[in-house]
């Protein structure tokens, strides 16, 4: 009993001893705070901005105000104190109400006056400020019975970059080297370099600070320079915070190289007799080229060449031209050849030009044109012809009729679209149909009328009627059936 008595009044004690620290030490941090507390409501007794920003040449105002609430405060005294680097304290400008106004630092006279006699409003104006007055700018009152009260500005010094580019003339080469430059000088703060263009190569850039906070920023551009990026455009870009807006500055690349030479003007007809046949020597190279040469591999210019810098005349063409010409170029990194060689021929060349690709083109649609015509004329007789043309079918056996009178009574159709041999006056078609209808009244008669018939037993068979009309029965010719299947003549 005795034993766990005391274990629970130990663990009751230790329990107890927890709280107590506990409230120890929340009283503790509360006294802290209030203490913090009354520090800055005492701080807040000298009212002042914390931070302003300026440029050299110009001027700022530091304003600084004691607020004293309940009016116990003296005021006896009032110093601006500069900082401008950590450990670093100069007075630049004091005031007492019995002494007056005092600038000791030497650095600020004549640059920094007090904007109001007044010890309870005791601002400053920096003139002609310089990048060296940035730091840390406080107020500070000597008072009674609290002591000393202050309140500290910062002052940002900005400067705006003298920004500027530039290119460098190089010559070409296997190397990257720098082909142009471009800075910001004494800026704050520092600024930042990029660069626009096409041309394929790189930059880098370094940065200096100087010895009043300002930073000058350098970037150069490198490449392999080539005769190709000679002209090109490389633009430079600035931004800093001072700036309202980017700085752009366009640069165009300045590459030397030696000349490339070419001839031009040379037809291959150049016949005996011609006159001014010319050739241009072109030359293209950076620097221009000072001088350009013509001469001639067999020896001398011929009489007839006439040369006027880069061309080349000759009046009148003749054997004396039947050579190699040579064009030679120079500038300071060197000289460039090239040459020619022309050939006389008798007579003049009739060149005939080719046809235009549109003039081919336009035949070959033509042509195409013309064939498709050809094919749909052709299509449409055969289908007019498949139309018009006999029956496919085997015609039906001729149809007996019994007198030429029944002939006559039978219907007429209208005659086909193929019939093209006019009717014979001594034979009688049916116009129904393309076969001849066969008269077989008389099958006694011999010889046929048509198709092998007899043409004597015929004139026999009509002689002594000669077109009487009294004798109308013997209009008619009697055929026998197997031999014909053509009517005999019928008079009406």
């Amino acid at each position: 009993m005795a034993r766990d008595y005391t274990a629970r009044w130990s663990v009751g004690a230790t329990r107890r001893g927890a709280e107590l620290l506990s409230v120890s030490a929340t009283l503790l941090l509360l006294f802290f705070l209030l203490l913090l507390a009354d520090q800055g409501a005492v701080a807040q007794k000298v009212r002042v901005e914390e931070e302003l920003e300026a440029y050299p040449t110009e001027s700022v105002d530091l304003r600084c105000q004691f607020i004293d609430g309940g009016g116990k405060t003296k005021l006896t005294q009032v110093s601006w104190i500069w900082e401008p680097i950590d450990g670093q304290r100069d007075n630049i400008a004091v005031y007492h109400p019995m002494y007056g106004q005092s600038f000791p630092n030497p650095e600020f006279k004549d640059r920094v006056v007090f904007l109001h006699n007044s010890l309870e409003n005791p601002s400053i104006r920096i003139s002609d400020l310089k990048m060296a007055d940035a730091g840390r700018y406080t107020c500070e009152y000597a008072t009674y019975p609290t002591g000393n009260e202050q309140g500290t500005t910062t002052l940002i010094m900005l400067a705006k970059p003298k920004n500027a580019a530039r290119v460098v003339t190089v010559q070409t080469g296997s190397k990257a080297v720098v082909v142009a430059r471009c800075e910001a000088v004494e800026g704050k703060p520092a600024a930042s370099i990029r660069w626009l263009g096409s041309v394929g190569g790189n930059h880098s850039t370094s940065s200096t600070s100087g010895p009043d906070g300002t930073v000058t920023v350098r970037s150069e551009y490198r490449l392999v320079p080539t005769p190709a990026d000679n002209g090109r455009e490389l633009t430079c870009l600035v931004d800093q915070r001072t700036q309202d807006q980017t700085w752009v500055y366009p640069i165009k690349l300045s590459v030397e190289y030696p000349p490339s030479v070419s001839i031009e003007g040379y037809d291959h007809n150049w016949y005996m007799g011609r006159s001014d046949a010319t050739l241009m020597c072109l030359a293209n190279a950076n620097p221009a080229p000072t001088t350009v040469t013509w001469t001639s591999v067999s020896g001398p210019l011929p009489d007839s060449v006439v040369v006027d810098g880069n061309k080349l005349t000759v009046r009148k063409v003749d054997d004396a031209v039947n050579t190699t010409f040579v064009c030679e170029v120079k500038n300071k990194l060197g000289s460039t050849k090239n040459q020619i060689t022309t050939i006389v021929i008798e007579e003049e060349r009739q060149n005939t030009d080719a046809p235009s690709t549109g003039a081919v083109i336009g035949g070959i649609l033509g042509s195409l044109a013309f064939i498709g015509i050809i094919v749909g004329v052709i299509l449409y007789v055969r289908n007019r012809h498949d139309e018009d043309g006999p029956p496919k079918h085997k015609p039906p056996p001729p149809v007996k009729t019994g007198s030429s009178t029944e002939m006559l009574n039978k219907p007429s159709e209208p005659p086909s679209n193929t019939e093209t041999v006019p009717l014979s006056p001594d034979v009688y078609y049916e116009t129904s149909g393309t076969e001849p209808v066969t008269n077989l009244d008389d099958e006694s008669s011999g010889g046929a009328l048509n198709g092998g018939a007899n043409y004597d037993n015929m004139n026999d068979g009509l002689h002594g009627n000669d077109f009487d009309p009294t004798n109308h029965d013997t209009g008619t010719v009697n055929i026998a059936r197997g031999e014909s299947f053509v009517s005999p003549a019928m008079y009406v």
